[in-house]
């Protein structure tokens, strides 16, 4: 052996005592198994980078490629060189038998820690390959590895303190079995994460890439990333906000994803009317001209003028019998634009209709559905919307509502 030697080297000509000799060689055995090693663990990482990274880069599938990049081949190795260190220590410590014990326990507790992050780097690299298919995307992936690696270091510092502690694992499980409560308040967080995730995916929530909207925690933005402790939204502004997990179960927020699913984006908007500016039509003629009215205003002039003959209505006031309003005019010519509108959806719900008076006048809301769903087209097209409305008001006498400005309160001081 290079070590003995070394050993007897040093030995003979440092003339060192005989209890001396004996840490002498456990240290040059060390020295010596230590180069050893290191040299053959680089020999093995340069074989798995140069040769079956060749190999992984000439076959179809990508999942070779997600085990070298997540360092599965690092792991392996590491515990190759762990192994035959640990079968050679019964040579290395044959002269300091009472050390083997621990040398031999560091080295086991090692080996289980190593086996973990081995085990940690397949998961991910399963992770990575399944979200190569359309069908996982949009799956809480990361969920499922933090719980199965929760589940597994928990059995692996069981393990190690077994280990560390001579005594059986049923021994220690029950020991442990005392601290069960101190157990459950340590990881509260971590169980209530745990239970959100599995409602999360059995009730399908929350998917990636999701928008959703919590005022609790200002998040309104897209779902980048869901684990056992947080959801990550990434909010419009391009600001992240972390909601813990359990709170997707405990409070209430809004999804997004039957909209972008759905056949339509909702318009829901309204404009305020000046009460004192509704009133009866006398005179049709300028309304006459509108071509989206003519058809509604003939077919309404027939049944009125039938309707007050039947009954023998005195005309010699409006207010008798029934009549046209500026309002509902402008109403039903709000329902044939919409109507012929190219961008509203006419096969979902549209129309123009009032709402409960208010102190700062009349709403006149519009209910509608966009064929466009992205953010910025729906804007667009409300906004083109409402322009034409608020333009059309006066050509119906109307008048919308606003607050007055300091112009307006100059000029009724003058």
């Amino acid at each position: 052996m290079v070590s003995k030697f070394f050993y007897h080297f040093f030995k003979d000509k440092l003339l060192v005592p005989h209890e001396a000799s004996i840490y002498l060689n456990l240290i040059t055995n060390l020295v010596v198994i230590g180069i050893f090693g290191y040299i053959l663990f680089k020999l093995l990482r340069f074989f798995g980078k140069k040769f079956l990274g060749k190999i992984a880069y000439k076959t179809k599938t990508s999942f070779d490629d997600l085990l070298i990049k997540n360092k599965v081949f690092r792991n392996i190795s590491r515990i190759i060189i762990l192994s035959m260190f640990n079968s050679s220590l019964h040579i290395l410590l044959e002269d300091l038998p009472f050390l083997y014990r621990y040398f031999e326990k560091v080295v086991s507790i090692a080996i289980i820690l190593f086996t973990v992050w081995l085990i940690r780097s397949i998961l991910l690299s399963i992770k990575d390959f399944l979200r190569e298919f359309s069908s996982f995307k949009d799956k809480p992936l990361e969920s499922y590895v933090q719980i199965f690696m929760v589940i597994l270091w928990m059995i692996a510092i069981v393990i190690a303190f077994s280990v560390l502690t001579d005594k059986s694992l049923y021994r220690f499980l029950t020991a442990l079995g005392t601290f069960s409560a101190i157990l459950l308040l340590i990881f509260k967080d971590t169980i209530l994460g745990f239970v959100a995730s599995i409602q999360i995916t059995i009730n399908d929530t929350v998917r990636l890439n999701d928008w959703i909207t919590m005022e609790k925690y200002s998040a309104d933005g897209s779902v980048i990333e869901i684990n056992l402790a947080s959801v990550i939204v990434k909010n419009f502004d391009n600001t992240v906000t972390s909601i813990p997990t359990y709170s997707l179960i405990s409070d209430s927020f809004k999804n997004w994803r039957a909209m972008n699913n759905s056949k339509g984006r909702r318009i829901k908007r309204s404009v305020l009317i000046k009460v004192n500016s509704i009133k009866f039509v006398e005179d049709l003629s300028s309304f006459n001209k509108i071509e989206l009215l003519k058809p509604y205003i003939a077919n309404s002039l027939k049944e009125i003028n039938r309707y007050n003959t039947e009954k023998k209505i005195d005309k010699s006031l409006l207010i008798n019998g029934r009549n046209l309003t500026n309002l509902g005019l402008f109403r039903k010519y709000l329902d044939e634009y919409l109507k012929q509108h190219p961008k509203i959806n006419q096969e979902l719900l549209f129309m123009t209709r009032q709402l409960e008076s208010t102190p700062n006048g009349m709403p006149l809301e519009v209910y509608a559905f966009s064929k466009d769903k992205t953010w910025i087209n729906y804007e667009r097209i409300t906004a083109d919307i409402f322009d034409h409305i608020f333009a059309s008001i006066s050509y119906f006498d109307l008048e919308a509502f606003e607050l007055p400005t300091g112009n307006d309160l100059n000029h009724l001081n003058k």
